[in-house]
């Protein structure tokens, strides 16, 4: 653990910049900012919004719960956010058949319209951030998809 700490003081010492967590988050809000001055403010989304939108665009219902997790929200910002989407006709909820306790989301036919009107160019955003980084780009998506997978641990080191 110690011998962790020591390489995490070097490589943050290497890129003389910020710590990782603040560099995610600004790069986490930027992107955010960027997507939703050019392609949801047409649409009257926030960014939490089209994330929800963009889940339940498959078509299988969620639990709230499973939603909240996923754009890291908590459960009440995330009934708040749904209740929106509810209001717009973009989403709709029902009581889980199997536990009557639980609400699932799903994406309404008006929500699949803009999802399809949407997720192309916010696709195109992503894309041209990522080609940004030259042939980085590709290997940065990786490990943070592997980081985004949980804590890092001794097995998942190799």
């Amino acid at each position: 653990m110690e011998s962790d700490r020591k390489t995490l003081r070097v490589v943050r010492r290497a890129a003389e910049g910020p710590p990782l967590g603040r560099l995610l988050g600004q790069v986490d809000r930027e992107l955010a900012r960027q997507t939703e001055v050019e392609v949801l403010v047409d649409h009257r989304l926030s960014i939490d919004q089209w994330r929800v939108l963009d889940i339940l665009a498959d078509g299988n219902g969620r639990p709230m719960s499973e939603l909240a997790a996923a754009i890291v929200v908590p459960g009440a910002t995330l009934t708040k956010i749904v209740d929106r989407l509810v209001d717009a006709a973009l989403v709709y909820r029902l009581v889980d058949d199997r536990d009557r306790r639980r609400v699932l989301a799903f994406i309404s036919d008006k929500g699949r319209e803009v999802h399809h009107d949407v997720a192309a160019k916010v696709e195109a955003i992503e894309v041209d951030v990522v080609t940004r980084l030259g042939r980085d780009g590709p290997l940065l998506l990786d490990l943070l998809a592997s980081l985004a997978q949980g804590p890092v641990t001794e097995d998942s080191r190799g």
